[in-house]
């Protein structure tokens, strides 16, 4: 005769594995997906999506290859979810914290020294979008359409965040979003490359410098421009 279970299943009476799977638990096979996910992104930061093989991945998780391609279709979808999970760290680590500044100039100051931040901890492990932007730039295929997709996104946050700056007058009026979305974008490309080819000590100092005189430089430029305003709007009210 089997043995009888400690706590019977009895009808309406739910058993604690379907406590768990109603309470939004994991199942084993999602937190393993996700696990492999996590490794991969590692791999990925250090060799690149096109050094991501699912070799090197089974070794690492200690799984056999079919093991890690039962939760991929292929290394195409095992290298967009690497980005998909960068991406939504990204956004948790550089965007949502600095979304509890007011709008304006301190949101894009928080947006962009956390970007620093993240750079320069790249800097030294590796960036998936920046190494990315190399290996695919002239790689067509779904990889490349996803990275595009991402970084396009992330720069319309930015224009946003610029845009905004400009609504509340932090900004000038006559600022084009864009230019300054090239300008910030190459301080952080000019960071990742030295502090990691060159391995400059001060990389992160000039970023933010840097970042201080592009806003200085635009908020100047209006100056001229505000103070010609009010000279010629006293002259027409002179002239009456």
């Amino acid at each position: 005769m089997p043995p009888v279970p400690s706590h019977p299943a009895t009808p309406g009476r739910p058993t604690a594995a379907t406590r768990r799977r109603a309470a939004g638990a994991p199942r084993k096979g999602e937190q393993t997906r996700a696990a492999i996910v996590e490794a991969a992104l590692e791999l990925a930061a250090r060799d690149g999506l096109e050094g991501l093989t699912i070799g090197a991945l089974a070794e690492r998780m200690r799984m056999s290859k079919s093991g890690v391609f039962a939760h991929f279709g292929s290394r195409e979808d095992l290298q967009i979810a690497v980005l998909k999970a960068y991406e939504r760290r990204f956004v948790d680590e550089v965007l949502v914290p600095a979304l509890k500044e007011r709008r304006g100039l301190p949101r894009l100051r928080a947006i962009f020294e956390r970007w620093i931040e993240l750079a320069a901890i790249e800097a030294a492990r590796g960036c998936i979008w920046i190494s990315g932007a190399t290996e695919y730039d002239d790689r067509p295929g779904a990889v490349r359409e996803e990275l595009v997709a991402m970084v396009r996104s992330w720069q319309r946050e930015l224009a946003r965040a610029i845009q905004q700056a400009v609504e509340t007058g932090d900004l000038p009026a006559d600022l084009d979003a864009q230019d300054l979305l090239f300008q910030l974008y190459g301080v952080i490309l000019v960071l990742h490359h030295d502090g990691r080819l060159l391995n400059s000590p001060d990389a992160v100092a000039r970023a933010r410098r840097s970042f201080d005189r592009l806003i200085d430089s635009w908020q100047r430029a209006a100056r001229p421009v505000r103070a010609q305003k009010r000279t010629n709007v006293r002259s027409v009210k002179a002239a009456r």
